[in-house]
Order: C-alpha cells, then structure tokens, then sequence
C-alpha cells in the first residue's frame, strides 16, 4: 500500500490491522454513541475502549467497495500506521454493516472493506496539536452532501494512547475511532471525509462508494 507523506512516497505491507472502537474521550460522547447504536439494535461494550483485530486484507484505497447488503456506512476515523519505527497519520473510514453489527459488532468489523487515503502526515510533526484537528465526514443522501459527522480529535483519547496498543509491531495500522453522527447512524452508499491540521494547513481526504453485490449485473 502506498503512501504521499508530502515529500516524497513509501510503500508499507500492512500486516496487523486493529480497529478501536469506543474511544470517546468525554464519557457523555461515548454514551452518546452507544445509545445512538443501541437504538439500531446494537448491545452495549462490555468495556471501553475495545480493540477489534480484523483482517489486514481489508484495508484498501479503492474507490469503490462491494457490500454484501445495502444496510452499511462508514465512519471517519484518525488512522495510525507503524512504519520505519515511527507512527505515520491518515484518515480512514470504518465501512460497517449496520444489520449486522446488531447481531455482533466483532463480527461487523471484519465484514467491510476499511478504506484509508492516500496521504499520511508525520505523527512527529503534529503530535503536539492533534486535539485541534477537524474530523469531518459527509454521505449522499438524495443526490446531495449531508454533513455526517463533525468535531475535533480532542473528543477521542489521545492518539498516542490509543497508538500504543500497536506501537511495537511493525508494518501495523490502527482505526483510531470515530465521532458521533448526526442525526441517526444510518446506511449510504458513498461517503467523503476530511482530516484538517490547522496549524500546518494541511488536509487529509478520502472518498468512496459501495456498491450492493446483489445489484450488480
């Protein structure tokens, strides 16, 4: 998988893939989340943070996914990746099926396609102003952009912190959490997101469509 750090390229072979759920700093947030799940059926953590290992294959930078139902969505998400003894920062988008997550959310995590852009930052350089960056996603609706999600990554632990679950592993990438949604946490076939770092001036994008295996011809 390849990467533009701004300077030049690298190529990593992901080979541990981690997705951290749960992760909200205020525990007012992450009630908010689970109730927001919990009202689409999902049962509530048993603890939190919780670590799911997924499948390293399901990390792609496809523009577009295939879903085995049209009930799934994504969610953006900080990224780290560990590489040349050092943490690298994206963004990616945890694409979940929401049917499924209500029978299990282990199970949820391992049944779509993650997707992560093409850029990542040098955690080095940004470490000390990460909580002032802005996380922002956004899902067609109707033909149009609907703002999805919308805050800064001070509402997720800090990323150190959750980094150090994979810090010492290699070749290893972590989806550092989400924010909650706005309105319900609901299913849409194509998503868009943006990390901004506004000290640096710099932007992170993605963007992607899923497609419902059933509907292709």
């Amino acid at each position: 998988m390849k990467f533009s750090t701004g300077l030049t390229q690298i190529e990593i072979a992901i080979e541990h893939l981690v997705v951290a759920g749960w992760t909200g700093r205020d525990h007012a947030s992450v009630q908010h989340h689970i109730d927001e799940l919990s009202e689409i059926g999902v049962a509530p953590p048993s603890m939190t943070p919780l670590f799911y290992r997924v499948s390293s294959s399901l990390l792609t930078q496809a523009d577009v996914v295939q879903v085995l139902g049209v009930e799934t969505s994504g969610e953006a998400e900080p990224f780290l990746v560990t590489h040349g003894g050092k943490f690298w920062l994206g963004l990616a988008s945890d694409h979940t099926d929401r049917e499924l997550e209500a029978t299990s959310v282990a199970a949820s995590k391992q049944a779509c396609a993650k997707v992560c852009a093409t850029a990542v930052w040098d955690f080095d350089h940004v470490r000390d102003h990460t909580d002032q960056m802005q996380l922002r996603s956004w899902i067609k609706e109707n033909g149009e952009w609907v703002l999805y999600q919308d805050g800064h990554l001070e509402q997720i632990l800090p990323l150190a912190t959750l980094g150090s679950q994979i810090e010492n592993v290699d070749q290893s990438a972590m989806l550092c959490g989400t924010l909650p949604a706005i309105g319900d946490v609901r299913p849409a076939a194509e998503f868009r997101a943006e990390l901004v770092d506004p000290v640096l001036e710099n932007r992170i994008e993605l963007q992607y469509r899923s497609e419902w295996l059933e509907s292709i011809r």
